[in-house]
């Protein structure tokens, strides 16, 4: 009896250890599936959020140079239109219009020149780093490694560019429109960045500018198409 009764100790003993072996093989199974789907989230969140990010070099600023077509006439350094503040990085452009029909770029520059003889409560600050014309010239009047007082906000990381236009409608002439996609290109290319990092005035504040663009959604996404398409 003594006998049978210790063979059954040992063999209650035997199961239990087996049980406890059996839980910590599936106490391992459960943490390595634990470990493994997190892995697994954490990996696809991680590419679902860097989807479509675009990781840009470093460019540096100052050492662009203007192309041939792009007539530079900087301003006086001012408070009101040329700050002189350096700009440390550009993520994006925006577009503008100047919502004075028939004025010419040099108009336009001269403004923003005669800004430096302010004086007062009521004073203006306003520029931007290029004025496109009616037939199509482009005048730069700030370099592109300053800030220029266009964009509110965006002032301090982005390139503003001005467009010169007939009517009230705000619509472009053809030629300031093909000077506006091959700038818009150009910079883009220059700064690194593609056509989804060029705004509208709009897209900053809401406010109506440029006009055209904003009362025709379509002509803003055919004018980001050419601009993709001027920079292959």
């Amino acid at each position: 009896m003594e006998r049978e009764r210790r063979e059954s100790q040992s063999r209650r003993a035997e199961h239990i250890r087996q049980m406890k072996r059996r839980q910590l093989i599936r106490r391992r199974l459960i943490i390595r599936c634990v470990i493994g789907i997190v892995a697994f989230i954490a990996g696809f969140s991680s590419g679902w959020f860097l989807r479509g990010t675009t990781i840009r070099k470093p460019v540096d600023l100052s050492a662009i140079q203007a192309p041939s077509w792009i007539d530079q006439q900087f301003l006086t350094v001012n408070p009101y239109s040329r700050p002189g503040t350096k700009l440390a990085v550009i993520n994006g452009i925006v577009v503008h219009y100047v919502a004075n029909p028939q004025t010419t770029a040099q108009n336009n520059r001269d403004y923003f020149e005669g800004l430096k003889n302010q004086s007062g409560s009521n004073v203006t600050s306003v520029s931007s780093h290029f004025v496109i014309g009616l037939d199509g010239e482009v005048i730069q009047c700030i370099p592109v490694d300053e800030k220029a007082f266009a964009s509110n906000d965006r002032n301090g990381d982005t390139i503003a560019i001005e467009c010169c236009h007939p009517a009230e409608d705000g619509e472009f002439t053809e030629e300031t429109y093909e000077s506006l996609v091959r700038l818009t290109a150009w910079l883009c290319q220059e700064l690194s960045l593609n056509q989804e990092d060029v705004l509208r005035h709009y897209d900053v504040t809401g406010k109506i500018c440029p006009k055209y663009f904003v009362d025709h959604e379509d002509a803003w996404k055919q004018f980001k198409k050419d601009v993709k398409k001027a920079m292959r």
